[in-house]
């Protein structure tokens, strides 16, 4: 008679929350906060950084005069219901930033996120880290960027607490949105983009 034995496989290291901040103030490279697990962020594309930064510095552009403040990148955003550090792509506050702790590295109050998909990123950015945006009291507006065609999928919360989309495909759309008002057209947008680049 053969008997299996369990293979024995390392188990997942739980961090707390000290630990991890700790860990991130001097990591070379940055790393979401899952509820006690550490998990590194994957390097951007070139489309990436050119579609992050585009939209970034439109928002700059027509909020600079406005009581907002635009984030991109490297500023951390706290999700308390899920236990949840983040970087999100762009963050957009209006009026006064409110930190998470004594810091100055973490934000809780965003207005509008937008995270540029990725091959190894869309499905997470638009189920798991969506439900955990959706927490955030102060979050109005989420905008999925697609790296690879002229598409661009639009979140908004209603008055009601539900979450309408809204599908803007093709070089001749223009994204209008709700939480700014503000439109962006696509040709616009991924101007520079080369969509023979991929991940």
């Amino acid at each position: 008679m053969i008997v299996a034995t369990p293979i024995k496989t390392e188990e997942k290291k739980v961090y707390s929350l000290e630990e991890y901040l700790a860990l991130e103030e001097n990591a070379e490279e940055k790393h979401e906060y899952h509820d006690g697990e550490i998990i590194k962020m994957t390097g951007g594309t070139t489309n990436h950084n050119i579609l992050a930064l585009k939209i970034a510095s439109l928002f700059l552009s027509f909020l600079e005069e406005e009581n907002y403040q635009i984030y991109i990148g490297d500023v951390r955003l706290w999700i308390e219901e899920y236990h949840r550090y983040t970087y999100p792509d762009v963050m957009v506050i209006e009026g006064e930033q409110v930190y998470e702790g004594n810091g100055k590295n973490t934000v809780i109050n965003p207005l509008l996120i937008v995270e540029v998909l990725s091959n190894s990123t869309k499905d997470y950015d638009q189920n798991d880290k969506f439900d955990s945006y959706r927490t955030l009291p102060s979050l109005r507006e989420y905008i999925l960027i697609d790296q690879y065609k002229y598409y661009v999928k639009q979140f908004t919360k209603t008055p009601e607490n539900k979450w309408l989309l809204t599908d803007y495909i093709g070089e001749d759309a223009t994204v209008k949105l709700e939480s700014i008002n503000l439109e962006i057209s696509l040709k616009t947008l991924y101007k520079k983009v080369n969509f023979q680049f991929n991940d």
